[in-house]
């Protein structure tokens, strides 16, 4: 095989990371860091690509690729787990594959964290005057989760969750049986939004996923249920949401991700007293650089092997 080359669009404290590893097992190897954004003059010996997220924070790439597409590239890794954030042209070239799973145990963690806090009702509860009053705060165990998606984020916090002795009912496309023993599954998403304290939405976003949750479905939910979603703000129907929080049927929304990202100012999601809104940043973590080497080195591996490779791009 020729030299690797890779071109990286991640930040420089990111490619030292890769670098420092392929140092131990392809030590000819070179990481050239290249511009963010629609990738175009790509230096033509890179045969890698490195991705990031390309249509985010408003910005949408145009419909044709560059001219000189995809340059010397023979394979094209995208440093996230979801594919909508990427213009169609990129999947018709070389082979695409994702990071899906490299950050689902922090997904995991952030959605059992929002459960936490709401049922032990923090911050709400930290005093700060001598006026205490004693509140009544509920108990995970005996509850039910409800999982909308079951990949590596659903299989990482079912486990999670059942070792707290919290029931966990799930929904996915697969009919295939959970990998997680004790996952009960839902007969379809109204069914999910019945049975469940706590719904968490881990599903990838397409055309027919799209405002899956929309009124009919949060009209089903268990009165004055929890809503997480951890995934992509498309798959919810933000109005329908505003109104089901305003009647009581959700109790409480808390929400990584809206649409679009950000919500602009002024937006009534940001105000709700019953919603929770953080900056899509449930799957970084201080371990992010490791992570996302990990999965990439790990396809490397493969790619140099001539194996077919992980993750590829659906």
């Amino acid at each position: 095989m020729s030299q690797l080359i890779i071109a990286s669009q991640l930040d420089e404290d990111y490619n030292a990371v890769i670098r420092e590893r392929l140092a131990l097992t392809h030590p000819d190897a070179q990481v050239i860091g290249v511009p963010v954004g629609v990738p175009s003059d790509l230096p033509p010996q890179a045969n890698i690509l490195l991705l990031r997220p390309i249509n985010v924070r408003g910005y949408t790439a145009p419909d044709t690729p560059p001219p000189g597409w995809p340059y010397g590239a023979q394979w094209v890794h995208l440093v996230s787990s979801g594919v909508d954030f990427y213009p169609q042209w990129l999947f018709n070239g070389p082979p695409v594959t994702t990071s899906r799973g490299s950050a689902a145990d922090n997904l995991a963690e952030f959605a059992l964290a929002a459960i936490f806090a709401a049922s032990k009702q923090l911050p709400q509860i930290w005093v700060n005057d001598a006026q205490w009053q004693f509140t009544a705060l509920r108990p995970l165990k005996g509850t039910t989760l409800g999982l909308f998606g079951f990949g590596a984020i659903g299989r990482s916090l079912a486990q999670k969750a059942q070792a707290l002795g919290i029931h966990v009912v799930a929904l996915r496309q697969s009919h295939a049986p959970f990998e997680v023993d004790g996952v009960t599954a839902a007969r379809d998403i109204r069914d999910l939004f019945a049975r469940a304290d706590h719904v968490v939405l881990a599903a990838p976003l397409t055309e027919a996923t799209r405002h899956i949750v929309d009124r009919g479905v949060l009209g089903s939910a268990k009165p004055g249920l929890h809503l997480i979603n951890i995934a992509r703000g498309g798959l919810l129907d933000q109005a329908a949401l505003l109104e089901a929080l305003d009647n009581g049927q959700v109790g409480l929304a808390s929400l990584d991700v809206t649409e679009p990202e950000p919500l602009p100012d002024g937006h009534p999601l940001y105000h709700h007293p019953r919603v929770r809104l953080s900056p899509h940043t449930s799957a970084i973590s201080t371990n992010s650089k490791q992570e996302i080497a990990e999965t990439f080195l790990a396809n490397l591996q493969r790619y140099v092997g001539g194996l077919a490779l992980d993750n590829r791009a659906n």
